[in-house]
């Protein structure tokens, strides 16, 4: 049985809960191998809908371990802040199990976080001000807290006293801020000890022996590919490896037990945040997406910024990924609509490119080349073949397909959780 790993080919918000919620009925574990509580999966079950946050998304299936695996970063108060509002909703989520290497977002990792951003002026990157990229900063710099940290008081003490001997004199003297206390600090910390330890495992161990004994196990990707700090539209990026590579380095487990890698692309483009958009409408035609897709971050509540399918973006994350399969969501969204453009290339300072230009400054100045798709009325909601839908939204998807390098295997048709179409089965 795979190890199968699913990431998002845009920049983020494609819909990566829904297709993790598909797969997870058929699997043994979720991983969380990357990111915190800085984006969220929405998932939606029957007339519930959940918002997911630092959870992975397999903890709403039965049967199904979930793991917060070494790449990521945890904020323990939101950890469990979201575990029990899902218990008092009547979901099971003893079975989750944490990484003993994965880092802590502490109190200090979030108020950097969001002093330094507003520091930055008009150079802001758009960050959630959650603390994610402070603690992937203290984790590179070898100053970082690890939830194993937390079961010895005098390590932890002393790991906290390191780490605020130098971010006191940059709050006080650069920011302006108060100091903060190492008391406060592990005081909080040590709160949550008792309750996160028979959660805690070495995930690498156990993921493995898993897959030995012939287990599934899934790779979910937090962020996606062009958000990955070095593969995305740096700096306008995340603090972590949201590619495909990722799941090896932010799990334990090697690239060579990956059989699938499964990336889920929307059927138009969106992006929160700052940094380069060559599809972005900021028009009529943006906020059309944005109304009728609900185009509001999971966890930020920001309007996305919206614009057309970028085919180009899409052949990067194929290729910087090894993506077998695209899962395109929301096509839906675009019903209604009497021409659909698609970005198959870009014009920089009058040249051609059909691929993302490497040179960031090239990237952000270029203009897309569209092509234009005709589109379709009928209300797709209820199809469950490829052939149920319209024959202008099969040649629109059959089009994205070609140029965009792999198989287009599932198509999401509409918010509920059985509204897909599928034209290939992704564990087959």
């Amino acid at each position: 049985m795979p190890g199968i790993v699913l990431v998002g080919a845009q920049w983020g918000d494609e819909g990566k809960g829904k297709a993790t919620d598909l797969l997870s009925g058929r699997v043994d574990y979720v991983v969380k191998f990357n990111g915190g509580n800085n984006a969220g999966h929405t998932v939606v079950i029957g007339d519930k809908k959940y918002a997911l946050h630092l959870l992975p998304s397999g903890i709403l299936s039965p049967g199904v371990v979930p793991v917060i695996a070494n790449g990521a970063v945890i904020d323990i108060e939101v950890l469990f802040s979201e575990l029990e509002a899902l218990s008092a909703r009547g979901i099971d989520v003893s079975r989750l199990r944490v990484s003993a290497n994965a880092h802590i977002i502490t109190p200090y990792h979030r108020t950097i976080d969001r002093v330094g951003e507003r520091f930055l002026g008009k150079r802001q990157i758009g960050t959630t001000g959650r603390g994610i990229g402070p603690t992937y900063a203290d984790k590179i710099n070898r100053v970082g807290i690890r939830v194993q940290d937390l079961f010895d008081e005098g390590i932890l003490r002393q790991k906290v006293e390191g780490a605020l001997e130098q971010k006191n004199h940059l709050l006080v003297k650069v920011y302006n801020r108060r100091s903060i206390s190492v008391d406060e600090v592990v005081d909080e910390l040590l709160t949550f000890a008792d309750r996160l330890q028979p959660m805690v495992t070495d995930a690498s161990l156990e993921l493995n022996r898993a897959l030995d004994q012939g287990r599934t196990v899934l790779f979910e990707g937090g962020q996606a590919t062009m958000l990955d700090v070095d593969h995305g539209t740096y700096p306008f990026v995340t603090s972590s490896n949201a590619t495909s590579g990722g799941a090896a380095t932010g799990s334990g487990v090697a690239p060579t037990r990956f059989d699938r890698i499964i990336a889920v692309v929307k059927a138009y483009t969106t992006r929160v945040g700052a940094g380069p958009f060559p599809t972005e409408q900021s028009n009529a035609s943006g906020e059309y997406l944005r109304s009728k897709g609900f185009e509001f971050g999971t966890t930020t509540g920001r309007p996305r910024r919206t614009g057309w399918y970028d085919a180009p973006i899409a052949r990067y994350a194929q290729r910087i990924n090894g993506v077998t399969d695209f899962v395109l969501t929301k096509l839906d969204v675009l019903t209604g609509l009497e021409r659909i453009p698609v970005c198959v290339a870009y014009d920089v300072d009058g040249v051609r490119s059909d691929e993302v230009p490497v040179s960031q400054s090239d990237f952000h100045h270029a203009q897309p080349i569209y092509r234009e798709f005709p589109g379709w009325d009928e209300d797709i909601s209820g199809a469950r073949s490829f052939a149920d839908l319209p024959m202008s939204a099969q040649e629109y998807v059959l089009a994205l397909e070609a140029m965009s390098g792999a198989p287009i295997s599932v198509i999401g048709v509409g918010p509920a959780r059985d509204a897909v179409v599928v034209r290939r089965d992704l564990l087959g």
